[in-house]
């Protein structure tokens, strides 16, 4: 694992990832080493809590290949999720970290953050890292996933046939089996606390980006990201895409499951696939918009003033080449004059071009193609890849 690069003098010490109860577990069990090394121990460590102990429970009860509709190992959903996704969730801690860290640092490091309102910008720092570290909350988010959560999964989310995890009785009443019970109360509840700790990780990047965007920045219009030097945020919705593609994995598992053991056609689903890819896309895209009062301000200010100064160059420009000011001997080929005019003519359409969002459209599309990958398995299921390179080839020809 590659080590984090040492931090300047001047960095800030941010990070979603380092806090917490569940980190402090970490630290005390040694499934981490600071600042967030061991990965590969961490993420066994939930394999053998959530997985493993199902494997065993329906190997002893003739249910893992068979014995009901659903036996344990043709059960899609619950191998996506807990070796796919949650894997995923706890990889996205050391991405994150990184990735993250790095870009908060930018904010110094551009000279974003004026040295007049370091002391402010440290201030967010300290309180949102308080926020992050409060164990109150964390408790709160594993009582919801114990109990909303599997309110939730038993009346909405499981799937309406005799499986491994419940058994119909003659009367037609459904009970958990043994490894239904620790499905559902130790696999589930670990699964879900682990995601809604993301989703409230996301909520301290919103208050942290909420708050920096109401200091006073300063933006540069003419820098060539088209965002007034703050393109850096855009690219930060990257650093979440494990957790958005553990996400869409559990989506396309279940859904696998109803095409598989229910007979669904894929195109019911299609509306809901492209509403989670929005709505996942939405999670972090959303706080983005905070800096677009400032960006407009910039992008107001910096047109009035490069306005005026190319205005006042062309005047001399035309002045000195067409008014009759040239010097006798001063070359019109190859002068420096011209290539100053289009230098200011570049730097005027940069200002022109600047964004009043801090990504573009590129950002959207490479993001909703990487968070729709989990789905790509389903359309191979349904159609077959010679097909769809059949039919790609026919379109062209």
């Amino acid at each position: 694992m590659a080590s984090q690069p040492p931090l300047t003098p001047h960095a800030p010490d941010f990070s979603l990832v380092l806090g917490g109860p569940l980190y402090q577990m970490y630290l005390r069990s040694g499934l981490v080493q600071p600042p967030a090394g061991r990965l590969g121990r961490r993420i066994c460590a939930f394999i053998v809590v959530a997985w493993l102990p199902l494997a065993v429970l329906t190997l002893a009860g003739g249910s893992a290949f068979g014995g009901v509709q659903l036996p344990f190992a043709g059960d899609l959903g619950v191998h996506v999720r807990l070796l796919v996704a949650l894997p995923l969730l706890i990889a996205a801690e050391l991405i994150v970290h990184q990735r993250v860290q790095a870009t908060v640092r930018q904010f110094v490091d551009r000279g974003i953050i004026a040295p007049a309102d370091r002391a402010r910008f440290d201030g967010i720092i300290a309180s949102v890292m308080r926020l992050r570290n409060s164990a109150p909350i964390e408790i709160a988010l594993a009582v919801t996933a114990i109990t909303v959560g599997y309110w939730v999964w038993r009346e909405r989310m499981a799937m309406q046939i005799g499986s491994w995890y419940v058994e119909v009785d003659a009367g037609g009443v459904e009970s958990l089996t043994v490894a239904g019970w620790w499905y559902a109360f130790v696999s589930l509840n670990l699964f879900r606390f682990v995601l809604l700790r993301w989703y409230f990780r996301l909520l301290v990047w919103y208050v942290f980006l909420w708050r920096v965007s109401r200091l006073p920045l300063r933006l540069n219009p003419l820098h060539p990201d088209r965002a007034g030097g703050l393109g850096f945020i855009g690219s930060s919705v990257f650093a979440f895409i494990p957790l958005l593609v553990a996400q869409t994995a559990v989506f396309a598992g279940v859904i696998g499951n109803r095409i598989l053991h229910e007979g669904t056609p894929l195109p019911v689903f299609y509306m809901e696939i492209a509403s989670a890819v929005a709505l996942l896309m939405a999670l972090v895209l959303a706080p983005l918009p905070f800096f677009i009062l400032q960006l407009a301000r910039a992008k107001r200010e910096g047109a009035r003033t490069y306005g005026l100064l190319a205005m006042r160059y062309a005047d001399e420009f035309r002045d000195k080449w067409l008014g009759g000011q040239r010097p006798a001997r001063e070359p019109l080929i190859g002068n420096a004059d011209i290539q100053s005019l289009a230098d200011l003519a570049a730097a005027h359409d940069v200002v022109r071009e600047m964004r009043l969002l801090p990504f573009s459209l590129q950002t959207i599309v490479r993001l909703g193609m990487v968070v729709a990958v989990p789905y790509l398995p389903l359309v191979l299921a349904m159609v077959p890849l010679e097909e769809l390179v059949g039919r790609f080839v026919s379109k062209l020809l």
